[in-house]
């Protein structure tokens, strides 16, 4: 079973390295096989650029690169499928799907993608370019004060896709990938199969603190290791030892003991409990 990188992966990935790679000086990037987009820039014209603060938005990275006299930009980051940051000051010769990396005064920023759907692109601004066409659709993070009940229930309006799959679709809050609304979902009580549009303001206030719930528990656990995942420190995840439905068809619900289920929404697997989660 393998779980593409979510929030909580791309977010352990940055807290990983975010902290060493500040203010270092760029000495070298190296790209090899194509990636999703091509970086469009210039990597020789990189070098002695210093790195600043490293943030995230939605599954997307932001490294940002200050260079001589007013120059600035940066580089978005994204997994994609199977991909993974490392960042060491001991990093070994290159592997055949290592398809970029940035030596640097503090180490060696390297991703290894063995799918090629990540992607490593330029950009003046987060807000400029390539950036901010890619961006452009993400929801409200989970964590910020404006994801609320009220924001998701007026959102969902009008809404016949289920409530599963409006959770995926990433417009109204970004992160809560399948494992993550699973568990959200199962955490509130809520039918996957319910129509998004039919979830009343009280539901929706429990499922918004419920989604951010999971993911604060996923991200202090590390992440979901099912199969590719690390962080920048080669360290896997655990989050995925304590899930409630996600990956436990025919077992027990640990609630009620009825056997979880598994249905397939959107050519994904979603599980539920068929006596805890009420439509």
């Amino acid at each position: 079973m393998t779980l593409m990188p979510e929030l909580p992966e791309v977010e352990v990935t940055r807290q990983s390295f975010a902290e060493r790679i500040e203010g270092a000086q760029v000495l070298s990037v190296h790209v090899g096989k194509p990636l999703r987009w091509p970086l469009q820039h210039d990597v020789d014209a990189l070098s002695g650029w210093r790195v600043g603060v490293v943030t995230r938005r939605g599954k997307y990275l932001w490294v940002p690169l200050h260079g001589p006299g007013e120059l600035a930009g940066g580089l978005l980051i994204h997994l994609g499928m199977s991909g993974s940051l490392a960042f060491s000051d001991r990093m070994g010769a290159l592997g055949q799907h290592d398809h970029f990396e940035m030596l640097t005064s503090r180490g060696t920023l390297r991703l290894t993608d063995p799918r090629r759907f990540g992607a490593v692109v330029w950009g003046d601004a987060l807000d400029a370019g390539v950036p901010a066409r890619l961006l452009a659709g993400l929801g409200v993070e989970p964590f910020d004060p404006a994801f609320t009940g009220e924001h998701m229930h007026q959102r969902l309006q009008g809404r016949r896709v289920s409530i599963k799959q409006a959770l995926l679709a990433g417009d109204i809050v970004v992160g809560a990938g399948n494992i993550y609304a699973c568990e959200a979902l199962f955490r509130a009580g809520i039918d996957p199969r319910l129509a998004a549009g039919r979830l009343s303001r009280p539901r929706c206030a429990r499922l918004a603190a419920e989604v951010r719930s999971v993911l604060a528990q996923a991200i202090a656990l590390g992440g979901s290791s099912l199969k590719d995942f690390k962080d920048a420190h080669g360290s896997q995840g655990h989050f995925q030892l304590s899930t409630q439905v996600y990956g436990r068809e025919g077992q027990p619900c640990r609630t009620c003991a009825t056997p979880i289920k598994r249905v397939t929404q959107g050519q994904r697997s979603t599980f539920y409990c068929p006596v805890c989660q009420k439509k």
